[in-house]
């Protein structure tokens, strides 16, 4: 009996998309490639900036890697990767977003060349592993140290930060306040500091000018006070905070009343009345002249409160409130019968007053100033959503280099140093892994490339420049003036960066371009919009 010939075996749904081997990979690289490509003319003081417009027509304008990749709405799986890497190095580190995926990109356009010589994808990962050791070892030996008590020097990292942001203009100043906002929220436990960014709030109000920024010991709340007959600044403010309405909550059941007479309808808003009197009572007697709520507050509520002198604020986020908490020492209380005198937070003053176009309550001089906030102001709203990411980026890398207690110099001195040590390394290596230690230098030499084109220079002469400079031990800081061209000492012209920056970035683009050179095949299925289409085409014939 002979055996049934040409039966296909259909092992992937109608429609999947399969590509693998050199294909696949080479498909990916070039994604990858394509995404670092766009970001490295925004790399540096002196990169360009992006607009971004979304489906809906709203305009972004921003020169920070993150929000780029976030607004872009990538497609491709391995594009994607790149994102998801961004996103890791802004929450890790809080900036080197744009270094992390330009040099993902050099380190696959580096391994493209191995991979055309016949090199095999596993033995050029082992060789950048082996080479992102050792440069982690070099960032870690040329580190210097820094401490919370070193203003100048962390006000030099917020400037370097803040250097390529759109606010440049303002640096100084904003450098000011980023080192003034950490300082104040970092606490010491041990022998560590520990700062939580979650403690600095950042309120924006277009309106202004960028030096109008200022930070407030305390907390901003971007509501007003509920009723005009209610005191707009209350000294040595006593604080509850409440977890609950101060107004007629609706039966969860449906009920009917039956009301034969215009008295007992009387009588039922005059117990309405009272049930709410004797709420506001009970928050009087406890001493409280500030009440702040995370529900709302009745208009009946309202007048007696305003009546007891008391100063209220309705719908307040709870994170808000939980800042609050923190910063007076108050208890947030889920039910008024519960709520005590030693329950209430205390601040020098809680105060109404008027920004730009709209009213803001103040809370200063808290007896646990561990929570502040930056009240930040610009000419319009594109420059201040800018301002914001710049400030954050400043705020981080301050809170890194306290945390870390180690720096290193920026404009290309550490990579400069990273590839003269992989060179001489490399050549003590056996086999086809020199190659790829070689070629991860080459892709650490294109970031100080990438800064000196984008202002202009030319990109090979100031790369020989810096090696150069680099053969003498005593020349590690030295790097790439952008306005000269010239290599001069990073550290004593104050461009300074926290260590866990450069070394993040390093590590999380060496671990995405390892998982991409390990891809050899990639099956997509069909998209559900796709399938629709052609049920719907089907089912009109």
């Amino acid at each position: 009996m002979t055996e049934p010939v040409g039966i296909p075996v259909i092992i992937l749904k109608e429609g999947t998309q399969r590509s693998y081997g050199r294909e696949a990979l080479r498909a990916n690289i070039m994604a990858v490639r394509a995404i670092a490509q766009i970001l490295k003319t925004t790399y540096g003081p002196k990169g360009m900036d992006k607009m971004l417009v979304d489906s809906l027509g709203d305009i972004t304008i921003t020169n920070n890697g993150a929000t780029i990749l976030d607004k872009m709405d990538v497609a491709h799986p391995a594009a994607k990767m790149l994102v998801q890497i961004s996103k890791g190095q802004e929450d890790e580190a809080g900036d080197g977003t744009k270094t992390t995926v330009i040099f993902a990109g050099e380190l696959l356009k580096e391994a493209e060349k191995l991979l055309d010589i016949n090199i095999h994808p596993t033995i050029i990962v082992e060789g950048y592993k082996e080479a992102l050791r050792k440069a982690s070892e070099v960032i870690e030996s040329i580190a210097e140290p820094v401490s919370y008590d070193d203003v100048e020097k962390l006000k030099l990292i917020a400037k370097t930060s803040l250097n390529s942001k759109a606010v440049a203009e303002a640096r100084d100043y904003f450098a000011d306040l980023a080192v003034e906002a950490v300082r104040t929220i970092a606490e010491k436990r041990g022998d560590k500091w520990y700062v939580d960014l979650n403690n600095i709030q950042i309120v924006k109000k277009h309106g202004g000018s960028l030096r109008d920024t200022r930070l407030v010991r305390g907390i901003v709340l971007d509501k007003e006070v509920v009723h005009p007959d209610m005191p707009r600044r209350v000294e040595n403010a006593k604080i509850a905070l409440l977890d609950t309405p101060l107004e007629i909550e609706k039966p969860e059941i449906d009920l009917e009343i039956s009301i034969t007479s215009p008295e007992q309808i009387k009588a039922l808003y005059e117990k309405q009345e009272r049930i709410l009197q004797e709420k506001i009572e009970k928050i009087a007697a406890t001493g409280a002249n500030v009440v702040i709520t995370q529900k709302g507050i009745d208009d009946v509520a309202q007048h007696f409160l305003a009546k007891k002198g008391i100063l209220a604020v309705r719908r307040v986020k709870r994170s808000d409130i939980e800042k609050i908490a923190r910063a007076t020492g108050a208890r947030i209380v889920t039910d008024i019968d519960d709520l005590r005198p030693e329950d209430l937070g205390y601040a020098e003053l809680v105060e109404e007053r008027k920004v730009g176009e709209d009213k803001m309550v103040f809370i200063e001089g808290a007896k646990n100033p561990k929570s502040v906030t930056i009240l930040l102001r610009g000419g319009f709203e594109r420059l201040v959503d800018e301002a914001e990411r710049a400030l954050h980026d400043a705020l981080s890398v301050v809170a890194d280099a306290i945390m870390d207690g180690k720096i290193v110099a920026g404009g290309g001195a550490v990579e400069a140093e990273i590839a003269k040590v992989l060179y001489e390394y490399s050549s003590k290596l056996p086999g086809k892994t020199q190659l790829a230690v070689e070629a991860f230098a080459r892709a650490v030499e294109a970031l100080p490339q990438a800064l000196a084109h984008n202002a202009g220079h030319d990109p090979i002469e100031v790369l020989v420049k810096l090696r150069s400079a680099h053969e003498r031990p005593e020349n590690k800081w030295y790097g790439v003036d952008l306005d000269t061209g010239d290599i001069v000492d990073m550290w004593s012209r104050g461009v300074l960066e926290p260590m866990r920056v450069k070394l993040n970035a390093l590590k999380a683009a060496t671990e995405v371009a390892s998982l991409i050179l390990r891809i050899d095949d990639v099956i997509a299925a069909r998209k559900e919009e796709e399938e629709k289409e052609e049920k719907k085409g089907g089912e009109e014939e």
